[in-house]
């Protein structure tokens, strides 16, 4: 796990959207796996803007996002559907019909619905990078605290603090879906190189027990510690609470060092 503390939220998402690039850059057709939230806003509005000045194109990706809340419609502007739509997609080439979702149809089995997701990321050849957040309670996706961490994509019941966390983007006369369907713990892990974004200080606790803790289903995202190429980008109010911050600085110019001599990013 590469941890790299940046001085601020606008470094995370700049950071993140230079390592994005990188992979496009070298694997035009990657899989990229996709998440929501105020954090990954910032990254896909760099991302934009990099396509907007012609550096990156996503024509050739594929994309398959993390979660979807269950029973809402893709017209729904609460739905994860939207939010990509009006936040990526509609203001770069990626050929939407390569965009992907755990959306389940009105009157479909939502049952049904994980093991197909599955089936269409490991026919588009696996995901290459998966784009994570973590929760206030140290979620990944929608695994809540006590999911297995063997998970495969399926219907999981939001905790009641997910729900009022989320609450501040519904208005009151919204209903506002206690189910979604999301990408397992072991899908996020088959994912070759994943990328987690945090800031501000309310995810302080989560990621120090993401990063230091114990790895436990009660902190989903301690999985992270057991993958071969995570890249966890922090502003300094999410690193606050990280005990080993000075081995993390140093580690990082280390392996800079190294990168300029022998790698990037997107190198196998």
């Amino acid at each position: 796990m590469e941890i790299i503390i940046l001085k601020n939220a606008e470094r995370v998402a700049a950071t993140g959207a230079e390592l994005v690039s990188e992979l496009l850059g070298a694997r035009p057709d990657a899989v990229l796996g996709l998440a929501t939230g105020s954090t990954q806003l910032a990254l896909y509005r760099q991302l934009v803007e990099r396509y907007v000045n012609g550096d990156i194109s996503f024509r050739q990706a594929t994309s398959f996002n993390l979660d979807e809340y269950l029973g809402i419609s893709a017209d729904n502007p609460q739905s994860y559907r939207a939010y990509m739509d009006k936040e990526l997609f509609d203001h770069i080439d990626i050929n939407k019909a390569n965009t992907h979702l755990p959306a389940c149809e009105e009157g479909q089995n939502p049952i049904l619905v994980g093991p197909r997701y599955e089936q269409k990321i490991s026919d588009a050849g696996g995901i290459d990078l998966q784009l994570v957040g973590i929760g206030g309670n140290g979620h990944i996706g929608f695994n809540e605290p006590s999911s297995s961490l063997g998970s495969r994509t399926r219907v999981k019941t939001l905790t009641r603090q997910t729900f009022k966390d989320n609450s501040r983007l519904f208005s009151e006369n919204e209903v506002q879906p206690k189910l979604a369907i999301t990408m397992g713990i072991a899908t996020i892990m088959d994912a070759r190189k994943i990328l987690l974004l945090a800031t501000g200080k309310n995810k302080a606790e989560a990621v120090s027990k993401m990063v230091e803790g114990p790895v436990s289903a009660m902190c989903p995202a301690s999985v992270l510690q057991m993958h071969e190429r995570v890249t966890v980008l922090l502003d300094e109010d999410a690193a606050c609470g990280l005990k080993n911050r000075d081995y993390y600085d140093w580690t990082y110019l280390q392996n800079e060092s190294l990168k300029k001599r022998f790698r990037t990013f997107h190198d196998e």
